[in-house]
């Protein structure tokens, strides 16, 4: 298991002071690529070998929203490699060990040359040691998007969306979603990537609610599906 510990700040917070969906997505990527990097096999070393991992789906749920200014520890470890998929879960702990928040992903390994999932070197894939998967009821990584729903504002994406392969960063679309939700009573968040927005496009937000579902698709505007985020109470 991969850690670091880190204190909740108030840029991270939503308007209750708590931790915001966008946050705890950024903590787990942040723990994943820190691992990554202190493994000697991180960003500098994939891009000199053409590759990098893409996320493909999150599965979170949240026991307890951690609060600003609270100490917690954010910990991380891979459980399995299949073909060109890496499963990977992450814990966030309060500094008594109380579990707030737990997650399972599932991430694509990809050439970045033709753009195509690769599966993974051995001598590659064998430097991340496996351990035991978390007990947690995994959800499919795909989402049942909606027929209906309302076509909300659009959103141009903007540099300041980019992460460093130029696409769209996997937290900046659940932060698109999140602003849509009509409460921030969600403790389950699931969100399936589908293809990637890069400078220059638009996404076109649609919103469908039920009594204890919310689902947004950020797709283009013929409607092809950039992402899709569905929060469960």
């Amino acid at each position: 298991m991969y850690s670091f510990s880190t204190r909740v700040r108030y840029s991270e917070v939503d308007s209750t002071l708590r931790l915001s969906y966008p946050a705890i997505i950024n903590y787990f990527q942040d723990c994943s690529i820190f691992h990554s990097e202190d493994l000697g096999i991180g960003i500098d070393f994939l891009k000199e070998a053409h590759r990098v991992w893409l996320m493909n789906s999150w599965q979170i749920q949240i026991h307890r929203f951690p609060t600003y200014g609270e100490l917690l520890r954010v910990s991380t470890w891979p459980y399995d490699f299949k073909s060109m998929f890496g499963y990977r879960n992450f814990t966030l702990t309060s500094e008594t060990g109380e579990l707030l928040v737990v997650a399972n992903s599932i991430w694509v390994f990809a050439d970045t040359d033709t753009g195509r999932p690769v599966k993974p070197d051995p001598a590659y894939a064998s430097r991340y040691p496996l351990e035991p998967p978390y007990p947690m009821e995994c959800a499919p990584r795909k989402i049942d998007i909606p027929s209906e729903g309302t076509v909300l504002t659009p959103i141009p994406v903007s540099v300041s969306h980019l992460d460093s392969n130029h696409h769209v960063n996997n937290g900046q679309y659940v932060a698109m979603a999140a602003t849509l939700l009509p409460d921030s009573d969600y403790t389950g968040l699931r969100v399936e990537y589908k293809k990637a927005a890069q400078l220059g496009d638009t996404i076109y937000p649609r919103l469908t609610q039920t009594t204890d579902k919310c689902t947004v698709v950020l797709a283009a505007q013929d409607g092809t599906p950039y992402a899709v985020a569905e929060f469960t109470k």
